[in-house]
């Protein structure tokens, strides 16, 4: 094949074209503009983001409108350290257990005086924990879920908004 032939046979074909970076452009566009879209909504309270005020706790927002803010009306009462004995099954013999209740700044008197019945309600319900429940993947989450639940059935529903584990030590 001589240069002429194959100058011939490459007038055939088209020369190829770029590929158009208008889909390219059109999707930066796009996403810019949608970020910015979602920042202005989060920034001017359109999406409940994070701290926003919530519904289900109307005394919050009044105290967040008046500068305050949620963390002044909370309080955490520390409950002095438990330690159950686990079954015989267990190779682990004693669970060291401590927390703290996330209080209503309001509620913390009435709570403070009902510490000896939620004592006595974790002590029975940690007493009674097989060695499986203990030491199951994920078991923390779960147990604190029921040890928050039987706690709120003592002290009322509205009282104690969490239960902060602090220590939970199997030896």
């Amino acid at each position: 094949m001589t240069d002429a032939t194959a100058d011939a046979a490459g007038a055939d074909e088209p020369p190829k074209k770029k590929p158009s970076k208008l889909p390219l452009i059109a999707g930066l566009v796009l996403a810019i503009l949608g970020g910015g879209g979602g920042f202005y909504a989060a920034w001017s309270g359109l999406l409940p983001i994070g701290g926003g005020s919530d519904s289900a706790h109307p005394e919050e927002a009044e105290h967040a409108a008046e500068g305050h803010g949620p963390a002044a009306t909370v309080a955490f009462l520390e409950l002095p350290q438990l330690i159950a004995s686990l079954g015989p099954g267990s190779a682990m013999q004693h669970l060291r257990f401590r927390a703290s209740l996330e209080v209503d700044q309001a509620h913390l008197p009435e709570v403070t005086l009902l510490q000896p019945r939620i004592l006595d309600v974790l002590n029975t319900y940690l007493r009674a924990l097989e060695p499986q429940d203990v030491e199951a993947q994920g078991a923390l989450i779960q147990l604190r879920s029921q040890m928050l639940r039987r706690i709120q059935l003592v002290t009322g529903e509205d009282r104690v908004r969490d239960l902060l584990v602090t220590e939970f030590v199997l030896n």
